[in-house]
């Protein structure tokens, strides 16, 4: 099938044995059932639904019933937005002008959208670079396929277990420990570049990022490998320390190292966690609010860059 050939070669996929061993998150949970039912609440699990099966579909139906195309999908688990995507023809996938924003309850401009008109931005299944099934890819589990009418079918909707674990069957059959991915006892790197392959890998060498864009915020790794409490941690600090893995909610990290910790005295601490001053938030447009990972001290009215930090890695 042209479009199980086009996946296999752009995501590196090993085609004798990657399009057989996904078993779904029904044969993980069994033998793992509270942590399975604790990721299904995850923003990851939600990160794509067809559009009357999403978890906001009472809020989201009615605002896009009239919309031309009629919408398909929705990417994202609506903890910020949710964007609306459709097919064209045999070839083509429709991104809609217009996404929900759940801060704002209320639809607006999908980001990378402004300028741009009406019904939105169109992508070829088979283009260069793929980046509709891209998007399927990240905001899915398992193998992507296609139907008659070339209709991109994920296997498993959402970021469930194998999207981390990697491919099942083996480890179904015969559970151990080395039979599976546990990225538990993957190095800060290694982890950095696993969730990376999604959100963003930290730059490679000569890449030239430009930080002073609020739209990159948003890609957590990358900014994490510049902070220097990620380098010099010795591999403490990954991901794993501040999110739980299964729920996604942050937990307390900072700790961990900074147990006492010094603060001038015009600093005000009450009521108030690290993130707020070291992590501030980034708002690049109305409705869109990230957390900058490049952990660090920040000047007053500055979000972007930290004032004091190690020379940035290249």
């Amino acid at each position: 099938m042209k479009l199980r050939r086009y996946v296999s070669l752009l995501f590196a996929l090993p085609s004798s044995i990657a399009w057989a061993q996904y078993v779904g998150v029904k044969v993980c949970a069994g033998c793992h059932a509270d942590i399975g039912k604790t990721q299904a609440l995850s923003a990851h699990a939600r990160s794509l639904a067809r559009i009357g099966e999403h978890a906001l579909a009472e809020k989201l139906v009615p605002l896009v019933a009239a919309r031309k195309p009629a919408v398909e999908w929705a990417f994202g688990g609506g903890s910020q937005a949710v964007t609306f995507v459709s097919q064209v023809g045999e070839d083509a996938y429709l991104e809609h002008h217009l996404s929900y924003y759940s801060s704002l309850g209320r639809l607006g401009t999908t980001p990378g959208h402004a300028g741009k008109p009406e019904p939105g931005v169109l992508y070829r299944g088979f283009g260069a670079g793929g980046e509709i099934l891209r998007c399927f890819q990240c905001h899915s589990t398992g193998n992507l396929k296609a139907d008659a009418t070339a209709r991109i079918e994920p296997a498993e909707a959402g970021v469930r277990c194998e999207s981390c674990h990697g491919p099942g069957a083996v480890h179904a059959k015969a559970p151990t420990a080395a039979n599976i991915i546990n990225p538990k006892r993957y190095s800060a790197n290694e982890m950095n570049q696993m969730c990376g392959s999604c959100h963003r890998k930290p730059a490679a060498a000569g890449d030239d990022t430009d930080f002073g864009n609020s739209w990159n915020a948003r890609h957590q790794p990358l900014y994490l490998s510049q902070s220097r409490c990620f380098r010099e941690s010795k591999g403490q600090l990954t991901c794993r320390t501040c999110h739980d893995p299964h729920s996604g909610q942050a937990q307390a990290g900072c700790v961990s190292c900074h147990a006492t910790v010094r603060h001038p005295a015009t600093v005000r601490l009450a009521g108030q966690d690290c993130t707020a001053c070291h992590m501030p938030p980034v708002r690049p447009q109305e409705g869109l609010s990230f957390r900058n990972h490049w952990i660090g001290v920040y000047g007053a009215g500055d979000n972007l860059v930290p004032v004091y930090r190690a020379k940035p890695a290249r």
